[in-house]
């Protein structure tokens, strides 16, 4: 078998068989099959893409260059949930605490932050002490003791993926959706959770731009999950501002503190409700999804999923205090309001470029090695939709300086679009794919 005989099926649009996807992964993450071979395939699959076996086939192909995690040793069903990435996304914060204390297993690895999208892992960090770092005989411990924990990915999972993705980013093949579905979810499969529900995001400050092409994503990652015998469903989401209020780590721990806490509804209340609700569902603790909204809510209600979040900041050795006291949270020297220069409604807040102000502050990496301050970032006082005066707030800045702050700021004003006329609301919960 030769490479160069797969990437010309490909080229004139032919289909490729298992033992030939298989011969291709295995062959690039040995280092036996070159990188410009490896980029030709790539652009031959964003041109020609693949059918529904050779996803499959690719997924799982990857799924086997590297360890998997059996988590047999963890009793009942274990789900877990993969975001596609935006701005102020703290959903893992407020989703598993609540499920797990509905009594499902929350086994789940994350990742930390890149460029202006955020990490759960950084996140967790600013509780001191936490570790993401357990063994493994400690994860399983903590999920069949608490029923919830999180840690970062291990560097020998999914390792084709590693090397495919870091081409594709350099090579401009990065938007085919077999390869983001084969990425995605060869590391879902091989972490080896029986229940996935997939948060898509589509809008400006996602990767997919448009609901068209975010539901083409969705349903490929879904059949992919079905295919491969994982209960799989996925959520269609808006993300054409940041997702709640806060963008930063730990102003983003506080803000999921005062959802569970009961304090604050709106957007991020109802993404973590409607992904509890599938996890609920396909686990069959719940007739349907107005009967999983109201265990999720009962959660809150009662003060366990916020004791569910305390309990596995200290099973992984961070200090739980903050959960009840935010305060104690990482805080920056400098807060400084952002006013409106004019009256009018709030038509648009584009969301990547807010994240670059949070990044901008050092709330974001530059590349993996680069250092995050914990601290910074920036809490919105107003989305879309809502009516201004001209001097009212918009933005507070938390800031490590005042003349980082006074920088930011004007970077932050130019985030935000006006209207003189109303502004309808866009909805967030855009579909359900299942």
């Amino acid at each position: 078998m030769r490479m160069t005989d797969l990437i010309a099926v490909k080229r004139d649009g032919g289909r490729l068989s298992t033992e030939q996807i298989d011969f291709m992964v295995q062959g690039y993450t040995r280092g036996e099959i070159p990188d410009y071979q490896m980029s030709a395939m790539c652009m031959a699959i964003l041109l020609r893409g693949m059918d529904e076996q050779e996803t499959l086939d690719m997924t799982m192909s990857m799924v086997r260059s590297g360890e998997t995690i059996d988590l047999s040793p963890i009793q009942g069903l274990k789900a877990d949930k993969h975001s596609t990435g935006g701005v102020g996304d703290k959903t893992s914060l407020v989703l598993c605490p609540m499920v797990a204390a509905c009594g499902l297993k929350i086994a789940k690895m994350s990742g930390r932050g890149l460029g202006h999208t955020g990490g759960t892992i950084d996140k967790l960090e600013s509780f001191p002490g936490f570790s993401v770092d357990i063994s493994e005989e400690q994860f399983f411990e903590n999920v069949n003791k608490i029923g919830i924990a999180i840690i970062g990915q291990t560097a020998d999972l999914v390792p084709a993926d590693k090397k495919i993705y870091a081409l594709r980013d350099v090579t401009g093949t990065v938007p085919s959706i077999p390869l983001i579905v084969s990425s995605i979810m060869s590391k879902k499969l091989a972490s080896g959770s029986d229940i996935i529900v997939l948060d898509v995001k589509c809008g400006s400050g996602a990767f997919m731009k448009t609901v068209d092409q975010a539901r083409e994503l969705a349903q490929g990652l879904t059949r992919i999950g079905r295919l491969a015998k994982r209960r799989c469903a996925a959520v269609i989401t808006d993300m054409d501002q940041p997702l709640g209020h806060a963008v930063g780590n730990a102003l983003e721990v506080k803000e999921a503190i005062s959802v569970l806490r009961g304090e604050k509804e709106g957007d991020l209340l109802e993404l973590c409700l409607t992904l509890g609700g599938l996890m609920l569902t396909e686990a069959g603790m719940a007739a349907d999804l107005e009967a999983a909204r109201a265990l999720l809510l009962e959660s809150i209600r009662s003060g366990a999923a916020l004791r569910k979040l305390a309990e596995m900041v200290e099973a992984q050795g961070g200090d739980s205090r903050p959960v009840f006291q935010p305060e104690l949270l990482p805080k920056a020297p400098v807060q400084l309001p952002v006013y409106a220069g004019r009256s009018g409604t709030v038509s648009r807040i584009q969301a990547e470029k807010v994240g670059l102000v949070s990044m901008h502050l050092g709330g974001g990496r530059v590349d993996k090695e680069s250092p995050i301050d914990l601290s910074v970032g920036v809490v919105l006082e107003k989305k879309v939709g809502e009516r201004v005066q001209a001097g009212d707030c918009l933005a507070v800045l938390h800031a490590p300086s005042q003349a980082k702050a006074e920088e930011a700021a004007e970077l932050l004003k130019a985030c935000f679009e006006f209207s003189d006329g109303e502004v309808e609301k866009p909805s967030f919960i855009k579909e359900i794919v299942r």
